[in-house]
């Protein structure tokens, strides 16, 4: 595995580089979206029941400990509870706002190395070949094709590895950002109905 990775030239460092730049953001991205999943009609059928008795710290107290982009929405509509419908709708639409970022983070960074990956890869076998087809010049190594089909396999090592973190990356990208979409549609579907739920209090 050293051995193909000293014969990959240059550009190996860098796509090794951005394979665990990647790896780290895919893993940190799944933990994140598992941490902060909930079953959302549970929980608005408690924070529902909780409200209808007036036990709003409690129901303040049930967001913090359950935390998602649900729950920290209505925290936000508990806190803003006695505004009129106006103002608690547009906090609430503030506070999906910035859920927005938090949904989105590094996912940009993972879809920049989907698509450079391959480009390093392929940098590297242009550096490779005008090396390996360098021997060409030396009068002493022409009659020795082996020695620069050597050369030529070499070189392209470094696309094979750019390709390699290119696939995954890019598929974790596309379905990290599916996910967000489906929770962003979600919040934007759900302000209406915590106005609604929210609407009876103090």
């Amino acid at each position: 595995m050293l051995d193909i990775i000293l014969k990959g030239g240059i550009t190996m460092p860098f796509i090794l580089l951005c394979s665990l730049i990647a790896a780290i953001i895919i893993v940190e991205r799944l933990l994140f979206f598992r941490r902060i999943r909930v079953d959302e009609g549970k929980m608005i059928n408690r924070l529902r029941a909780t409200l209808e008795k007036k036990h709003f710290d409690e129901a303040i107290s049930i967001c913090e400990n359950n935390p998602s982009p649900i729950t920290n929405l209505m925290k936000v509509g508990i806190e803003h509870r006695r505004y009129n419908e106006r103002v608690l709708k547009d906090s609430i639409m503030d506070a999906a706002n910035l859920e927005i970022p938090k949904l989105e983070r590094f996912l940009s960074a993972l879809g920049t190395i989907a698509n450079i990956a391959p480009l390093l890869g392929l940098l590297g076998t242009v550096i490779g070949n005008i090396e390996a087809f360098g021997v060409l010049g030396n009068l002493e190594s022409v009659g020795d094709p082996g020695q620069l089909a050597n050369g030529i396999s070499e070189a392209l090592i470094s696309t094979a590895a750019g390709i390699v973190v290119s696939i995954p990356a890019l598929i974790f990208y596309n379905y990290l950002v599916s996910k967000v979409n489906h929770i962003i549609i979600r919040l934007e579907n759900k302000v209406n109905d915590l106005v609604l739920l929210l609407g009876g209090g103090e």
